[in-house]
């Protein structure tokens, strides 16, 4: 299957090739978890190489990559949770921190699975008006706003151990706007943890933590939907290869987003967001990225 398009569900990834798909999937790892939007990227890069649209079944796939490098990179803490919350309902703890956490992740986790159930017949259409240049750029240059604001205003010094329910709604709330391409997952979770006055490595871990259950039921349910469409070998061996090297990129990018949180704060993201949302608009104005 080489067309962009199966029943109005968007693979155009499969056309592009292996060599292609590998160049994409290192983009992808390293701008889904930056705070930077995977989504622009994944359509600025094409753009700019003269490659056609992904789609968004291929960034929608890419998030077992970022699964795979959340987990692997915040093991002790995914391990703590799974066995501490099991341990914790075997002695019927319920108020132990394990278990509480866990609990919150899932509500944390309900507002995307709304909107996500709501926004999939536009989101995975293909052409959607959501993954317009225009409503990409705008999104960067909002996020970049609010996550400025978010440095400016707030003092940073709360640490993880003290985030209580109502911090995990408000950023798993925060977290259905990432639905929205150019708002990016990371950014819209980081900059509501950063909102909290959480301190910028903890807030990071916060957001990747509380985002493993979207992030996995968001890669699974587009890896059914591709099976649905009956993908043919040569587009699950592609995907493959966009996965494999999506996962390697992904847990360098987590390394890094840490350290320049640690090192340099939230401002090299907020400038580049803002840099690139400006490109896209003024691409398209000019004509020069369609």
């Amino acid at each position: 299957m080489a067309g962009a398009c199966t029943n109005q569900f968007d693979t155009g990834f499969v056309a592009l090739g292996y060599a292609k798909v590998a160049v994409l999937g290192v983009v992808q790892g390293i701008t889904e978890l930056m705070p930077i939007s995977s989504t622009a990227h994944m359509r600025i890069v094409p753009a700019l190489l003269g490659w056609q649209d992904p789609g968004s079944a291929f960034s929608a796939a890419m998030q077992l990559a970022a699964l795979a490098a959340v987990v692997s990179y915040f093991w002790q803490d995914v391990r703590g949770l799974i066995f501490g919350s099991i341990y914790s309902i075997r002695r019927r703890n319920f108020r132990s921190w394990d278990f509480r956490f866990a609990v919150w992740i899932v509500l944390a986790t309900i507002p995307i699975v709304i909107a996500g159930i709501l926004l999939s017949p536009v989101l995975n259409t293909c052409g959607s008006p959501l993954r317009s240049l225009t409503v990409i750029g705008l999104s960067c240059i909002i996020m970049a706003a609010l996550l400025a604001i978010a440095e400016v205003y707030c003092n940073h010094s709360r640490t993880f151990d003290h985030v209580t329910l109502k911090d995990a709604l408000i950023v798993g709330i925060a977290q259905a706007g990432a639905l929205i391409p150019g708002i990016s997952r990371s950014g819209s979770t980081l900059t509501a943890a950063l909102f909290l006055d959480l301190r910028r490595t903890d807030a990071a871990r916060f957001s990747f933590l509380l985002g493993l259950p979207a992030i996995a039921a968001a890669g699974l349910k587009e890896l059914y939907e591709l099976y649905k469409i009956h993908l043919d070998s040569h587009g699950w061996s592609v995907l493959a290869v966009g996965l494999v090297v999506a996962s390697l990129s992904a847990f360098a990018a987590i390394w890094g987003l840490l350290r320049i949180l640690e090192n340099f704060s939230a401002w090299p993201f907020v400038v580049y967001r803002a840099f690139i949302g400006v490109v896209l608009l003024i691409g398209v104005m000019f004509g020069w990225l369609a």
